[in-house]
């Protein structure tokens, strides 16, 4: 214990590529605090949660998928033509399509067992409505930089933008925020049928939901984000979570031990995004490069779809952040999770979109100098002429290094666990009347506004 009484916690949130190890990683923090933890999640968890020493809870109404596969998949937005539609779908489906579904799980689980605080997966507003109607305290957390346009001065995600550099470029910005929250609210008639039903009172805006939370974490450096001076004092940086959950065979090194060429590590999403056909093209790639790669299938591409070069070697998974200690180079489809780790080893990326959050966290990179980008549908002879300015330009591994240093010093000084274990032994903070002013404060008229009461965010 760190002084701190014992308490139980409720961590939820879903089998999406990356939203599930930082949980599992903040479980095994808060475990060896001496707290209980229960994780929630789609069933194909399990494992991970239960090596972590976490008690695992199943969706039941909610989706919870058996195993991970594509055959598995409920979002098919690889077939959405645009990274705006394949928004709009996960809205419909995922974040207000099954709310009253995760809101009737999270209660039961909740009338079995109460917690000390609830920590919810920021996508999931079902089951922050749960929490809501059960008088639960529970905070939210975000596996990535934030997904709803509530900051004021980032750039809203989806399109990939940098910060606003003039007045032009921050009308945009507005403009595109305004957009997003519009689509959101499309759904708040929907959404607030849902919260009638469970007894609770409408929204004016969709986000208003967030509010009712005491504190929105984001489990990401403030230094890879384009955070700005001040930040609103229910927004805080939590740093990453980046261990290696569920990893734990030894991992055997492909190639002879006097082999010394630069080594690549290729990994793309662990969910199913059509990607086989952009690992060939950058197999081929590399084939005529003096690299050696090792080439990662997420357990969602079979070995039967791509063709390895003469000096790949495709696994289905692999150890990153032993891979990337010996490393020179990611590629990488712009995950959050893989982003992050590759900076904190210091290394460049080649970062190859295909949506969701991809593009926001490909600007992260390349803004800085510490990579490049490319469309998903360049060539092989493109990707071939992008791998070989990063692995010859010394200036990417420069600019990575600075930034490596800059996230390690942060990550240093975080405590996301010491913060949700501080919430979780106070009292509520912020009550849900307060809810409508703080968006109020948040957005105005579309327009970014600084909120009254802000605090440094570092």
């Amino acid at each position: 214990m760190t002084g701190s009484e014992r308490e139980s916690f409720l961590l939820a949130t879903f089998e999406g590529g990356g939203a599930v190890a930082p949980f599992v990683t903040l479980a095994r923090q808060l475990i060896a605090r001496g707290h209980d933890v229960r994780i929630m999640s789609d069933a194909c968890n399990r494992g991970e949660v239960e090596a972590a020493g976490a008690e695992f809870v199943s969706w039941n109404a909610a989706p919870s998928r058996p195993a991970r596969g594509r055959e598995y998949e409920f979002l098919d937005d690889w077939n959405v033509a645009t990274a705006f539609e394949g928004f709009c779908l996960a809205v419909e489906k995922m974040v207000v399509g099954r709310a009253e579904d995760f809101a009737a799980d999270i209660r039961a689980e909740l009338k079995r067992r109460p917690a000390s605080l609830a920590v919810i997966n920021d996508m999931i507003l079902g089951a922050m409505m749960g929490c809501e109607a059960e008088g639960q305290r529970f905070v939210v957390m975000s596996c990535n930089v934030c997904a709803y346009p509530i900051i004021p001065g980032i750039p809203p995600m989806g399109p990939g933008l940098p910060p606003a550099t003039s007045d032009e470029e921050r009308r945009q910005h507005a403009e595109i925020a305004a957009g997003a929250m519009s689509v959101f609210d499309s759904y708040l008639d929907t959404y607030n049928l849902q919260r009638a039903r469970a007894g609770l009172a409408p929204l004016e805006r969709l986000t208003d939901q967030l509010y009712a939370a005491e504190k929105f974490i984001l489990a990401t450096c403030e230094t890879f984000d384009f955070a700005p001076e001040t930040l609103p004092d229910f927004i805080a940086y939590g740093g990453p979570l980046l261990d290696d959950n569920g990893w734990s065979h030894p991992w055997t090194n492909p190639f002879p031990e006097d082999d010394t060429r630069p080594l690549v590590l290729v990994s793309f999403s662990t969910t199913f995004q059509n990607q086989a056909g952009l690992l060939q093209k950058v197999m081929d790639a590399l084939a005529p490069l003096p690299v050696r790669a090792v080439v990662t299938l997420g357990g969602i591409i079979r070995e039967a779809e791509v063709r390895p070069a003469p000096n790949t070697t495709v696994v289905h998974s692999a150890p990153h952040n032993l891979l990337m200690k010996q490393a020179s180079l990611v590629v990488t489809h712009g995950g959050h999770g893989t982003v992050i780790k590759a900076l904190m080893h210091a290394l460049p990326m080649l970062i190859i979109p295909q949506g969701r959050d991809q593009n926001d966290s490909a600007i992260r990179v390349t803004w800085r100098g510490a990579g490049l980008s490319l469309d998903p549908q360049a060539g092989t002879g493109a990707i071939r002429d992008a791998l070989s300015r990063l692995l010859s330009e010394p200036g990417f591994a420069e600019a990575a290094a600075s930034l490596a240093g800059r996230m390690t010093a942060e990550a240093a000084r975080r405590d996301l666990a010491g913060m949700v274990e501080k919430i979780a032994g106070e009292g509520r903070a912020l009550p849900p009347p307060a809810m409508a002013s703080l968006r109020e404060h948040t957005m105005t008229g579309g327009l970014y506004e600084a909120r009254p009461g802000t605090s440094q965010g570092n």
